[in-house]
């Protein structure tokens, strides 16, 4: 071969068998190939293993899939490129024209908005409740047929339970599918409900330190299948490389998450007993109305703390700027510690039953607590308070 074809056909490097690598290599590459034709038709037509095109599947995704299914307890697993992706990508492709969904006002914004707006578009139909009204979804369900009730627990951000068991028995007597944002409390808690279909941005605790995006839809193989031809059509596959980068971020995960749930504890506790704070929201406290159901369902607490700030608009801005530590940033799971004020966190789109039901209060701050020193962290939050008039 001439330089110009040695450069475009590079010798292949083959490992043997007894010598394969600690980690696994990224297969970054769009295409795979076949030595014979007949084993493209193969392929192409489900008769045989292999991979043909990444925007379908690709072995570094299919290994990050194959973990994440065996840490949720779940038969099958779907990537995507964004945890909006797999919330949107499952509510899009369950439903049709005429068909009506449920979900809550204490949800992530953007899946309320999937509902609301773009489903509607194409003349799916939702019905809002509160987390806490299952009588009322009960009433609703018996009411009229409805393909999807999805929810999230704990709730984002000012972390209700849903009682799972409770909400999925409603589903499934009236043929509704469960889908459960699980993102806030990990791959692994809730595993043993009968939820139908999990979803996860692997963007916050997977990958543990911000720098890559990443979605999850896992549950049973059968449903995911009708989900996957859809996923390739869209096109909101996972890249390759983040990909690996998740895969990289799991081998911390509950390391990270044990230290993160524990500071996490450290700072509600210091916050229900300080002055200039009206309310706590962290599961792990006593005061929390849902502890037991809490206990009853999770492994452990979470990394979310949620409080009102009693002081004016002006004064929230001064504690949220006083910080040195927690970041003004969006997002959370990352190993550092991150504030949404109140004036990034008011909903949208709900009216004013519904933000009751949110909780959302002009002084509501919700923390995303890292994996830092607890001292530091308090200390921080000390001087942040002390900076209040």
């Amino acid at each position: 071969m001439k330089p110009p074809t040695v450069t475009t056909h590079p010798p292949s490097v083959d490992v043997p068998e007894d010598n394969r690598p600690l980690v696994a290599p990224i297969y970054q590459s769009a295409k795979f190939t076949f030595d014979e034709l007949e084993e493209v038709e193969r392929k192409l037509a489900g008769e045989r293993d292999g991979f043909w095109y990444s925007r379908q599947s690709n072995p570094t995704l299919k290994q990050l899939e194959l973990t994440l299914a065996a840490l949720q307890g779940s038969e099958a697993c779907l990537l995507t490129a964004s945890g909006a992706a797999a919330v949107n990508l499952a509510m899009l492709c369950l439903c049709k024209q005429g068909d009506h969904v449920v979900c809550f006002a204490e949800m992530y914004g953007p899946t309320r908005y999937m509902a609301q707006r773009t489903l509607a578009r194409f003349g799916v139909q939702h019905t809002l409740l509160s987390i806490e009204d299952l009588d009322g979804l009960e009433r609703t369900l018996a009411a009229r047929p409805t393909r999807l009730v999805t929810f999230e627990s704990p709730t984002n951000p000012v972390l209700k339970i849903a009682d799972i068991a409770r909400l999925t028995d409603i589903a499934k007597r009236h043929g509704a599918l469960a889908v459960m944002d699980n993102t806030l409390a990990g791959f692994h808690n809730h595993g043993q409900f009968a939820v139908d279909l999990f979803v996860h941005s692997l963007t916050k605790f997977a990958s543990g330190h911000g720098d890559v995006m990443g979605g999850a839809i896992l549950g049973k193989a059968a449903l995911l299948d009708s989900i996957r031809g859809e996923l390739g059509i869209l096109g909101a596959t996972l890249d390759p490389h983040a990909a690996f980068l998740i895969q990289r971020g799991l081998k911390t995960y509950f390391l990270r998450y044990e230290r993160q749930c524990a500071n996490a504890l450290g700072v509600a506790q210091y916050l229900e007993r300080h002055p200039r704070v009206a309310r706590v929201a962290y599961p792990g406290l006593e005061s929390h109305p849902q502890r037991q159901l809490a206990l009853a369902q999770l492994r452990d607490f979470g990394a979310v703390v949620a409080f009102d700030l009693a002081a004016s608009p002006p004064e929230c801005r001064t504690f949220a700027n006083a910080l040195k530590l927690f970041h003004i940033s969006a997002s959370l799971g990352s190993a550092e510690s991150l504030i949404l004020p109140p004036s990034l966190l008011q909903p949208r789109g709900l009216t004013g039953p519904q933000r009751e039901w949110a909780r959302i209060g002009p002084g509501t701050v919700r923390l995303a607590v890292g994996i830092e020193d607890l001292g530091d962290l308090l200390a921080d939050l000390e001087q942040a308070l002390g900076a209040l008039p």
